[in-house]
């Protein structure tokens, strides 16, 4: 997907370097300087120059287009930069942000999701560059129209400022007509009859709608062939004389174009009257605007407050004023209260420094200057080349506009000519243009930082500094527009880094007050791994669980980017996981005691799962932080269930193990045979471990026995537990965990131990830990309780599902039941390879990661509420999803032969996807209907990958695991 930016033209040329991006992918021009092309004229030019410039065919991938230029009159600090790459604090509440996060970066992943949900032919996205938007709530579906914009329902007051969509309220999904910035007075008088959402700037654009506003953006209102490029057409370039920008003009998106649009257009205009027009609410959505100074502190503010749930919110630290931010800066003077709306950012604030409020200090190097700043006074310090600063105080709430001498021109909060009183000048000291105080040279060069600070002291809070005034004069003068123009970014970047790198040993060492741990720990890890900062030291023993889990990862992860051995760290790690899974289970130790006659046999069956929506949002450590939901089903295979368990009595003081499937047995007569249950591949890990947390071993049992016979003389026999898993390994159906929990509910009838359900599957999971397989909790409800049904839980290491039972009437019905098909490929993949690499980026916090798995959270309940409807078609839709979320998180999901065996029936299915971690196994299939089952089934018989593929019939468990006695 294609990300086109519009940004000041000193950033363009650096852009690429300084955020690190793809040039294949990404794309960087700005407005032709000089004109002005209003949001639709930009958007011409950017589409145009993209072309020229792009050395591979793009025209038809879709693309994201950002317009991010202009002066920044209203937030000064940063003007150089572009507002779009202003850097925002780490949410508080938040997990996996990045601590060098920007607008830009929080920006992008929304408008991303939105095109992959756009039909194929709205292939444009336009955005703003200094707004943020959220949206809570999963996207809904799209509507192909040939201009789709998204809205917010908001208070009226609010509208009254910005564009609004008027929608009948017969017919609320389609645009009437458009308003720009309407009195209070018009929309209580349209509110009878109609709807309004506020216009946030996302705007989805078919080709139609592109050319025909490319068309009016051009002085003769024509689109030449060449620019029918956007429609598909091959062409092997634009030079520069086939589309110059003098045949432009200025047109504005939302005040021309948008006016233009709806069943009730304002503007009169054939072609674009004929467009049809699709409104949207943003579901969840929440508007974040960074125009201006004052914004940059509300914005985020709003942001950081939005949870106040202290559970949530996951460090200590209480700040003195709520509106305070620091970042990317030494700050050498304590805060208080009265630091109201204080922004520092890249910046040295020292010892004797008195700061108050409303003040945003950006740029400031190391200095050892004696400041005292006025309330509502800011400083922008700006590198420029050669080693040489402009020094920029402005306003908190200067607009940076008007002519030098009126006095309705504010600079500094106050009249421009006072100010210049003030300091014993005129007008006619200030060099540059009069009428337009953003392009007066007021902010003076200086070489060293002591200048710098003596004309700072002179320009905000002693007028009377001889020095300061003397330094001002001597000086060359730069506008505010020259600054932007002249700025060394690289310069300010590199000062920025150097002040990240301070910050990072500093939050490393402050984890309990800071959001350290809260951080995608893999972006950390590759900071600590380019600054060469040391690795973090060992949390204490009395530091949350979590933390420490976090912290030995980021230690393993850093020394891996080192090229040291990293091993000892990620075992320690996973062991911190495996003791708080296993904490409760300590505490509460068995005591098994001889349930049965001696002639009896307990038989415990299970049937398999196959997990439909959320699978992996269930897995430790992220289920443990996060919660999870996921939705999957019982099933039986060939009519019976394919997992089964036998306990009966042995007379010899033993414990006797067999695998009918595997063909092997195995005797165990003391504690460390039995306690070796973490060998891979071993038929007997699963029963050894069961044994253990039966009470069977001194780790979990009430009573501890100097030996394994004679705790089973204390018992009253020994044990035999034959195995039988009708199923291959490697399915992807959960077969080991519901194995696992066959075992010990067969053996907790066995032993008289009283577990119910779902205190067999909360074992289940301990037990996968003492394998060191690792693994989450839905396998086993999967498989232990019947039927179909939604599972929640919420967060911490006791994780306790909360079952919604969803209807079976997709799976019984005659007219579904056999598009349902299961497929065993005959491909197997073991899951614990897969499962260490997620897992991983789970404890790394990675932000890749933790966006896929909470789309997958969401998608449950889209499954789930589909199940509800009795929505086929829907269901099967998601079913491929599905797919596509785990194909996301895992790229070993689709091998070539599982895609080889897909690309001959997809197009019979609604949807497929592949049981499990994926990688092989069993492939499971809607079929569109009955007839196309048909199809399939005679399609993959005729030229199987290999002599184990087959299908085989799958029913849904009305029983789940069921225990019996002879």
């Amino acid at each position: 997907m294609q990300k086109l930016l519009s940004l000041p033209p000193n950033l363009v040329s650096a852009f690429y370097e300084l955020e690190n991006v793809d040039r294949t992918e990404w794309f960087c021009t700005s407005d032709p300087i000089g004109m002005k092309l209003g949001s639709g004229g930009g958007t011409t030019w950017l589409l145009r120059e993209w072309y020229r410039n792009q050395q591979t065919e793009h025209s038809t991938e879709k693309r994201i287009l950002l317009h991010a230029g202009g002066q920044s009159r209203r937030l000064p600090g940063y003007a150089p930069s572009g507002k779009i790459l202003t850097p925002i604090p780490v949410f508080r509440w938040a997990r996996g942000q990045k601590l060098g996060q920007n607008l830009l970066s929080l920006q992008v992943p929304l408008y991303e999701k939105i095109m992959e949900r756009a039909p194929e032919r709205l292939r444009t996205l336009i955005a703003s560059g200094d707004v943020y938007i959220r949206a809570e709530k999963p996207l809904q579906d799209i509507p192909d129209a040939d201009v789709v914009c998204y809205g917010l329902w908001v208070d009226p007051i609010l509208a009254t400022h910005h564009g609004v969509f008027v929608s009948d309220r017969k017919q609320p999904e389609a645009l009437d007509f458009m308003l720009q910035k309407p009195s209070l007075q018009e929309l209580e008088n349209l509110s009878k009859t109609h709807l309004f959402l506020m216009d946030i700037g996302i705007w989805l654009l078919s080709d139609k709608a592109v050319k025909l506003l490319m068309k009016r953006s051009q002085k003769d209102n024509k689109v030449s062939d060449k620019e029918d490029l956007f429609l598909d057409k091959k062409v092997s370039g634009v030079s520069d004389e086939d589309a110059p920008y003098s045949d432009l003009k200025y047109y504005d998106l939302y005040s021309d174009f948008g006016l233009s649009l709806g069943n009730h257009p304002r503007i009169t205009d054939d072609e674009l009257n004929k467009l049809s027009v699709a409104i949207l609410p943003l579901p969840g959505g929440e508007f974040y605007h960074y125009g201006t100074s004052r914004e940059l502190l509300s914005s985020t503010v709003t942001l950081q407050n939005k949870v106040y749930d202290q559970r949530q919110i996951m460090h200590r630290k209480v700040k003195p004023n709520p509106a305070i931010f620091v970042q990317n800066a030494e700050v050498g003077i304590s805060l208080s209260s009265n630091n109201d709306n204080l922004w520092i950012e890249n910046s040295f604030v020292g010892t004797s420094w008195k700061i108050g409020s409303r003040q945003i200090i950006t740029g400031v190097p190391k200095n050892d200057w004696t400041l005292e700043l006025p309330d509502g006074v800011c400083i922008d310090i700006v590198p420029l080349a050669e080693k040489h600063w402009a020094v920029r105080p402005y306003g908190f709430d200067d607009v940076s506009k008007g002519d030098i001498r009126d006095e309705k021109t504010l600079y500094l909060g106050i009249a421009f000519p006072n100010w210049l009183a003030e300091r014993g000048l005129t007008p006619d000291d200030v060099t540059g243009r009069k009428d337009d105080l953003q392009a007066a040279g007021i902010f003076p060069v200086v070489e060293d930082i002591e200048q710098m600070g003596k004309v700072l002291r002179w320009m905000t809070s002693e007028p009377e500094l001889a020095e300061g005034k003397e330094i001002w004069l001597n000086s060359q003068r730069l506008s505010a527009d020259e600054i932007s123009a002249k700025a060394d970014l690289r310069q300010l970047y590199v000062q920025r880094e150097s002040f990240r790198k301070g910050n990072w040993e500093l939050l490393a060492r402050n984890y309990e007050k800071s959001v350290f741990y809260q951080l995608d720990l893999a972006d950390v890890a590759e900071d600590f791994h380019c600054l060469k900062i040391d690795k973090p030291d060992v949390l204490p023993a009395d530091a949350p669980q979590m933390q420490r889990i976090h912290n030995r990862m980021l230690r393993a992860q850093i020394d891996k980017l080192n090229g040291k051995d990293f091993q000892d760290d990620e075992k320690e790690a996973f062991g911190l996981l495996r003791e708080g899974l296993l904490l409760d289970l300590y505490e509460k130790k068995s005591s098994p005691h001889l349930n049965v006659y001696s002639d009896q046999i307990v038989w415990g069956r299970s049937p398999v799962r196959i997990d439909v929506a959320g699978g992996w949002t269930d897995t430790p450590p992220y289920s443990l932080f996060a919660g999870g939901n996921v939705v999957n089903l019982a099933i039986e295979l060939n009519g019976q269930p394919p997992l089964q368990v036998y306990v009966k009595p042995c007379k010899e003081y033993r414990i006797v193990l067999r695998s009918i499937d595997m063909g092997a047995m195995e005797v165990v007569n003391t504690f460390g045979e039995l306690q070796d249950y973490c060998k891979i591949g071993s038929p007997f890990s699963i029963p050894k471990a069961a044994l253990t947390l039966a009470g069977f071993g001194p780790v979990f049992s009430e009573v501890v026995y100097p030996s394994l016979e004679k705790q089973l003389q204390a018992f009253g026999t020994g044990i035999e537990i034959t195995l039988l898993s009708a199923i291959p390994a490697g399915s992807g159906l959960g077969t080991s965990s519901i194995l696992a929990s066959t075992v010990l509910g067969s053996l907790s009838d066995f032993c008289g131990l009283m577990w119910d359900k779902n205190e067999i599957c909360r074992r289940t999971l301990a037990l996968e830990q003492l394998l060191t397989t690792g693994g989450g909790w839905q396998d086993q409800y999967g498989g232990v309780l019947q039927g179909i049904k939604l599972l929640q839980t919420e967060t911490g290491f006791v994780q306790n599902p909360l079952i919604h039972w969803l209807p079976e009437h997709l799976f019984t019905h005659p007219e579904y039941r056999d598009c349902h098909l299961l497929y065993y490929t005959g491909i197997t993949r073991t899951a614990k390879g897969i499962l260490g690499e997620i897992v991983r980026s789970m404890f790394l916090n990675s932000s890749t990661h933790l966006a896929i798995l909470e789309d997958m959270k969401a998608h449950a309940l889209d499954m789930a509420e589909a199940i509800q409807r009795n929505d086929f078609e829907t269901y099967g839709a998601l079913i491929g999803k599905t797919w596509m979320q785990n194909k996301a998180l895992d790229c070993g999901t689709n091998p070539p032969a599982v895609e080889e065996i897909i690309s001959k029936i997809k197009d019979y299915t609604l949807g497929y996807k592949l049981p499990g971690a994926g990688g092989g196994g069993y492939l499971y299939m809607v079929a569109k209907d009955p007839q196309a089952a048909l199809r399939i089934r005679e399609i993959l018989p005729q030229d199987v990958p290999n002599p184990r593929a087959r299908f085989v019939e799958m029913a849904l468990s009305g029983t789940g695991f069921q225990i019996s006695r002879s």
